[in-house]
């Protein structure tokens, strides 16, 4: 059997997986660069709400096992992450 919080960020990676292949899909069938390009924004903000949601769980199922100290490192790491994508 599946630990729960492995299951759960499995399930994410699945499903957003799956939607980036349906974007791929319907880019292929619109045949338009200017509504693939739309297509393709809107993958863009569902990226960094996997990632957020993905790492949020993995915390949590952590929470017990780690420190204060480490927490806060893990959280400074993701934020410098956001802080690359979102920074032009």
């Amino acid at each position: 059997m599946f630990n729960k919080i492995v299951l759960s960020m499995a399930m994410l990676r699945m499903m957003s997986g799956s939607l980036e292949l349906l974007a791929a899909l319907v880019m292929l069938k619109l045949n338009q660069v200017e509504k693939a390009l739309l297509v393709n924004t809107g993958l863009a903000v569902v990226g960094p709400l996997i990632l957020i949601s993905t790492t949020t769980i993995g915390l949590v199922g952590l929470a017990d096992k780690l420190s204060f100290q480490k927490m806060l490192w893990i959280a400074v790491g993701v934020a410098c992450i956001f802080v690359g994508i979102l920074k032009k």
